[in-house]
């Protein structure tokens, strides 16, 4: 070899990535999200499965080619779609396939979801129709001086019946005469100017009489404070009448006696006697009305505060 030629070298140079640039650990992250997901899902198949059905499935691979052999009897159902091993999974029982069972149809009723919301909404406008009528007989109390005098007898609020009105005996002022159902000459006005307020709302209102707890002492034999609370009831509702009020407004008038204290710390207390008046609302009146026998259950479609029941409907307790 001449020492004008020279051997050629060729230098290769091995460059080696960082280990954090490289793409071998992402390869091995998937392998380890895919093992996680699968033993996950596992642990769910296992823990949503029964135990007969378990041991069915146990069975199969603890000895698949016997139960082959013996044509797919053995352990387990043998309705089972691995034969020998276990319950059907496509069964009804535990978990279901969505569409396997008939779903439950939830129907909604228009008409009664329609009918309950006018029923609120009409008792709403009801309450605020009341509330006005007690404001109002309120004001005719404050500006009559007739009416004012006897301030501290009338008492007015609202109850779950409607609005009630009661006239309370004080006393040195009685509203009737002792042991009788005639009335004074001014109860007689204010039961006259009550009654014309109340022909301002349609509703039907109820009467009732109430006496203190003193045995009647006088009288016809067997007469006792239940007639002479219905006695008293009855003549405050022709004397409201003949006020200008609306007869078939009346739907019921009662005598309770002394059942019904107004001061039960003294039962022989004056403001025991009085005549409690109410103005029904429509769910008090419909509910009296069953109890008549006659109900009439109708949702008005207006914005009045009441609905008219039947004229027939009215009713007097009369026991004189």
């Amino acid at each position: 070899m001449s020492d004008d030629v020279r051997p050629i070298v060729i230098k290769r140079i091995k460059k080696s990535g960082g280990a954090h640039h490289g793409g071998a650990w992402k390869i091995a992250y998937a392998d380890f999200v895919t093992a996680m997901m699968a033993f996950f899902l596992l642990m769910w198949l296992l823990g949503s499965t029964a135990k007969g059905d378990l041991k069915g499935i146990a069975d199969y691979f603890l000895n698949p080619l016997k139960i082959a052999a013996q044509g797919g009897s053995g352990t387990g159902d043998s309705s089972s779609v691995l034969k020998g091993g276990g319950k059907d999974l496509s069964r009804s029982s535990g978990q279901v396939k969505d569409g396997d069972l008939e779903s439950q149809k939830k129907t909604i009723n228009l008409k009664e979801t329609n009918a309950e919301r006018l029923r609120k909404e009409f008792e709403e406008r009801e309450k605020v129709t009341l509330g006005e009528l007690k404001k109002n007989i309120e004001k005719l109390i404050e500006s009559d001086p007739a009416l004012k005098q006897f301030k501290n007898q009338l008492l007015i609020d609202i109850t779950t019946e409607g609005l009630r009105i009661q006239i309370v005996d004080e006393k040195n002022r009685p509203m009737f005469d002792s042991s009788s159902a005639d009335l004074k000459p001014y109860s007689r006005v204010i039961l006259r100017e009550i009654g014309k307020a109340l022909n301002a709302v349609p509703n039907k209102i109820t009467l009732s009489g109430h006496t203190d707890a003193a045995q009647f002492g006088g009288g016809e034999k067997g007469y006792s404070n239940w007639e002479l609370s219905a006695n008293r009831a009855n003549s405050s509702r022709r004397e409201m009448i003949i006020g200008g009020m609306d007869e078939f407004k009346v739907l019921r008038v009662v005598g309770l006696s002394s059942t019904v204290l107004f001061d039960k710390n003294d039962p022989l207390s004056s403001t025991n006697r009085r005549i409690s008046i109410v103005v029904l609302n429509k769910r008090t009146e419909d509910a009296m009305l069953q109890e008549d026998g006659n109900a009439q259950t109708v949702v008005p479609d207006s914005g009045r505060a009441g609905a008219e029941a039947p004229a027939s409907q009215a009713r007097e307790v009369d026991k004189n």
